[in-house]
């Protein structure tokens, strides 16, 4: 059993039934053409409440014994107040009816044009379920419509915060280049410093060798050279 189904049928037969009831004492302040019209209308909506009947009938066959009970109540009401709003209608216009006819059969006025209202009722039911399916299938559209518009946000994020990382990088590697030529510049320092100590130290040494043996020929000849 469709609950949906069936309180869709309830519905719209509650909606039939608030519309016929009001339709007998309309009768009785109408005359001719007019009540003519009237009472072919309530027949049509009768025919119309009668295929709602029938329709959440079917539907309480699958349904819950306990469930079913208090329907098939519940509905046996409903054809009771339909037999009643008819014979209502028919103490109204005689003119337009046929009071001979059995209580139980719920059978309209004008049959052949229950039969159209029938058809018309059956297009509209499944016009309302294309309607539902619709909305059902637009929801779902927008809801994907939604999630590719997260996905895309989340992707603009990921793309803009890889791009932050490869900036970060490039930063990283001019900074490391920066700091190898330093270094390389730093070590030619250091060796030309090295030679230039180096060149002081044998420069000092000659220097010193040059003092000694002048210091060691001016003693020679003044304290051998003399005797």
């Amino acid at each position: 059993m469709s609950s949906e189904e069936f309180e869709k049928l309830h519905e719209i037969y509650r909606s039939l039934y608030e519309e016929l009831k009001l339709m007998p004492g309309r009768a009785l302040k109408c005359h001719g053409e007019e009540r003519k019209r009237l009472v072919r209308s309530f027949d049509e909506r009768q025919g119309e409440a009668e295929e709602m009947l029938q329709g959440m009938e079917e539907e309480l066959r699958a349904a819950p014994s306990s469930y079913r009970n208090a329907m098939s109540t519940k509905l046996r009401m409903y054809r009771r107040d339909l037999g009643k709003l008819q014979r209502d209608i028919k103490i109204s216009a005689p003119g337009f009816g046929s009071l001979s006819q059995p209580e139980g059969s719920h059978h309209g006025i004008y049959s052949s044009e229950n039969q159209h209202s029938t058809h018309l009722q059956s297009q509209r039911a499944l016009l309302l379920q294309g309607t539902e399916s619709l909305n059902n299938a637009s929801q779902s559209i927008e809801r994907s419509q939604r999630i590719a518009a997260e996905t895309e946000h989340i992707g603009t994020d990921i793309i803009e915060e890889l791009g932050e990382q490869r900036e970060q990088l490039d930063r990283t590697r001019n900074r490391l280049v920066n700091t190898g030529e330093n270094l390389s510049r730093s070590r030619k320092i250091l060796r030309a410093m090295s030679r230039r100590l180096m060149t002081n130290k044998l420069l000092l040494g000659v220097i010193i060798l040059m003092e000694l043996a002048i210091l060691g020929a001016v003693i020679y000849l003044k304290f051998f050279r003399g005797k």
